[in-house]
C-alpha cells in the first residue's frame, strides 16, 4: 500500500494474485570508441597519449622539424625518460635529446571579460639521424 492510503496497480494486481512484471533491465552500452587523435598514430596503447598529449603546429615548429626536432604539448607530469619512452613507441623512431619546457598561463581580455589562459608543458624532441615523423 502506497503512502496516504493509495494503492498502486501493482499492490492492487498482486493482492488478487496476478504476477508482477518484472521491469525491463536496460541494455548495456557498447563500449564508446576512442576519437581520432589528429597528428598522432593509431592502434598504440592508450597509456602513451597521457603523456603525449598532441603535436603543436607553429611556425617555430615547423622551422624546427627541418632540423629534425619536433615539438609536442606532454603532461604537466611527465618527465624526460616517460617522453622519451612514449615518442619512441609511438613513432618507431630513436630520440636523441630532450628539453622541457613550462608554459605559464597569461593574462588576457576581451571586452568587458578577463581572466587566465590555463599553462601547459611542452617538449621539443630531437630524433637521430635517419628518423621522421609525420605530423599533420
Amino acid at each position: 500500500m502506497a503512502l496516504f492510503g493509495r494503492k498502486k496497480k501493482e499492490d492492487i494486481k498482486a493482492a488478487e494474485g496476478e504476477p508482477r512484471q518484472r521491469r525491463e533491465q536496460p541494455k548495456e552500452k557498447e563500449p564508446e570508441k576512442q576519437e581520432a587523435r589528429v597528428g598522432l598514430p593509431q592502434g598504440k596503447d592508450p597509456k602513451l597519449y597521457k603523456i603525449i598529449e598532441k603535436p603543436i603546429v607553429t611556425e617555430k615548429g615547423v622551422d624546427l622539424a627541418s632540423g629534425g626536432a619536433y615539438v609536442f604539448k606532454v603532461s604537466r607530469r611527465a618527465n624526460k625518460v616517460e617522453v622519451k619512452k612514449a615518442i619512441e613507441k609511438l613513432y618507431e623512431v630513436k630520440v636523441k635529446k630532450i628539453r622541457m619546457i613550462n608554459v605559464i598561463g597569461k593574462y588576457r581580455q576581451v571586452g568587458r571579460f578577463e581572466g587566465w589562459k590555463p599553462g601547459f608543458r611542452k617538449a621539443i624532441v630531437s630524433l637521430e639521424k635517419g628518423y621522421k615523423i609525420e605530423v599533420a
